[in-house]
């Protein structure tokens, strides 16, 4: 196991959601009849490549067309179509790297943490089912990533993208969906992790082109305890971690309208996901990883698909 692995995928996570099911609301490629729809009919296997033939291979998975222009023998390899391709895009922006450190009590994960421990959970409970999942860290353009697979290693394969060096540089959501959405051949899932700080137009902008070709969408949405509750006491300085900008203040003075701005920005996130029927959660930091993967997912699950 690496150190991306252990670090980013909890047993006490895991224990919680072994049994849930992520399941895709909106028409995804598939085979499990009755989980999910499938707008395909015909084989539950797709082709993959070739090999040489090695006794004892079944005769009818030979290539005898490749056997007539070549004359050698080689055998059709065929990768199963998963019940859902899951793409997990998880923030690594410098915003991400907030929180609430050693002083508080308990200690809190930084978002970029918090955001990878979930990650590495819903890919870990997708891989489990059979699922094709893939995952890439992203700030103004996707900065590590991999494709969605089924094989076996690729919970190590995402846990070291997870793990790997950030640039934490500004994010450009638009930019980057909109990348995404070229490069996914198939219709699946597709699960934001990101404290949404930066262009919500790019944001929603980009996840309506996600839509409109026919992908699930989620968003789990990461923000601190501070950033929600705003409890600082005295003087206080606070510095940008993608602008070069500092305020000094009393937070006191600042509460009352702090908070009707972070009610505001909830709110209108809220309503602009459900305007392009995006699903919605609310993470943070400060409360058990575990309760909000078993509250996201049950209320994925409760939806009828």
């Amino acid at each position: 196991m690496t150190r991306g692995s252990r670090q980013y995928l909890r047993p006490d996570a895991i224990a919680r959601i072994h049994r849930l099911e992520l399941r895709a609301r909106a028409v995804v490629e598939g085979a499990l009849a009755g989980l999910h729809k499938s707008p395909f009919k015909g084989q539950s296997v797709e082709f993959l490549q070739h090999r040489e033939y090695v006794r004892g291979d079944d005769l009818r998975r030979v290539d005898w067309k490749v056997w007539g222009r070549q004359d050698r023998f080689t055998v059709k390899e065929f990768e199963e179509e998963t019940n859902l391709r899951l793409t997990l895009l998880v923030d690594g922006s410098a915003s991400m790297d907030y929180g609430g450190g050693a002083e508080a009590v308990p200690p809190r994960p930084t978002k970029y943490d918090a955001a990878a421990t979930l990650a590495a959970s819903l890919a870990w409970l997708a891989l489990s089912h059979g699922d094709a999942v893939g995952c890439g860290v992203f700030d103004d353009r996707l900065r590590g990533s991999v494709p969605a697979r089924t094989k076996r290693s690729q919970l190590t394969s995402i846990c070291d993208v997870l793990e790997a060096p950030r640039n934490a540089g500004t994010g450009d959501f638009h930019r980057v969906l909109r990348s995404v959405a070229e490069s996914l051949p198939k219709r699946g899932m597709v699960v934001i992790v990101s404290d949404l700080l930066g262009d919500r137009d790019g944001v929603f902008a980009g996840l309506q082109l996600l839509r409109t070709r026919g992908h699930d969408l989620a968003i789990v949405h990461v923000l601190d305890d501070d950033e929600i509750d705003f409890r600082f006491e005295g003087a206080t300085r606070f510095e940008g971690l993608e602008l070069p900008a500092h305020l000094a203040c009393n937070p006191r003075a600042l509460r009352d309208g702090y908070l009707a701005a972070v009610e505001a920005f909830l709110g209108e996130v809220r309503q602009r996901a459900a305007a392009v029927r995006c699903d919605y959660a609310l993470v943070r930091t400060g409360e058990p990883l575990d309760a909000a993967l078993v509250r996201f997912l049950s209320r994925r699950a409760s939806v009828a698909v």
